[in-house]
């Protein structure tokens, strides 16, 4: 099975710098996504060093395993470099003062053969488009998600919720951090979104969705999601 890739970012109208960073290995089937916090550039910082980290090490650890790799293995070393992103940014974050309390979301993709791994940590999500429909993949580590789940609030409630920023898992926080992983079944056509909320708090999935059904190139579909987002 063939795969094309995209990757755009973008600050949006608020801020000057950008949080979100995107890497991608296509050779490798790598593709990394993540939405730093902190105060000044320490999101900034966060996220770039998790994706760079992330797509260095997955990348090299995937060449030297080779073809014919297990799932249960490349999971394995999906959670040992995040754990060691994360124990990079948390120090970083504990010795200089500059980035304390930084941190960053995280949503990642392993593309083989007909199947796709998918590993996320946070509200940074993963959508799967398939035969014209929308699917969110991932389930978000959040504290609205989290009053989802309970009832204790509407999926109406949640949309206007002023928690929706509020994250119960991310990198770089604790010395110590948990990725949820799952696999899937590829099939020709299906259309892989990874974003941050930048995105999802600002576009619906029938938006989404949408625009992620044209035929124009994966390239222009992203700049349309972006250009949406900053219209809203």
């Amino acid at each position: 099975m063939n795969f094309e890739y995209a990757g755009l970012t973008d600050p949006g109208l608020l801020r000057e710098n950008n949080e979100d960073s995107v890497a991608l290995d296509p050779a490798r089937g790598v593709a990394v996504l993540a939405d730093g916090m902190g105060g000044y550039n320490a999101g900034e910082v966060a996220s770039g060093m998790a994706t760079a980290f992330i797509k260095s090490e997955l990348s090299r650890w995937l060449t030297e395993a080779g073809a014919g790799v297990k799932s249960k293995e490349v999971r394995r070393a999906m959670e040992i470099c995040v754990d060691n992103a994360n124990r990079a940014i948390y120090n970083s974050a504990n010795s200089n003062a500059q980035y304390a309390g930084m941190g960053t979301t995280l949503v990642m993709a392993i593309f083989q053969d007909t199947r796709v791994i998918v590993g996320h940590v946070g509200d940074s999500r993963c959508y799967l488009f398939r035969g014209g429909d929308l699917y969110q993949i991932t389930r978000d580590h959040s504290l609205l998600q989290e009053q989802l789940d309970a009832g204790l609030i509407t999926p109406e409630e949640a949309a206007v919720s002023l928690n929706k920023n509020l994250v119960t898992r991310a990198l770089g926080v604790e010395d110590t951090v948990l990725l949820e992983a799952h696999e899937h079944v590829l099939e020709p056509e299906d259309v892989y979104l990874l974003c941050s909320d930048g995105l999802t708090d600002m576009v619906s999935d029938e938006q989404i969705a949408q625009i992620l059904a044209t035929d124009d190139p994966l390239e222009t579909r992203a700049k349309k999601l972006v250009d949406t987002a900053n219209a809203m």
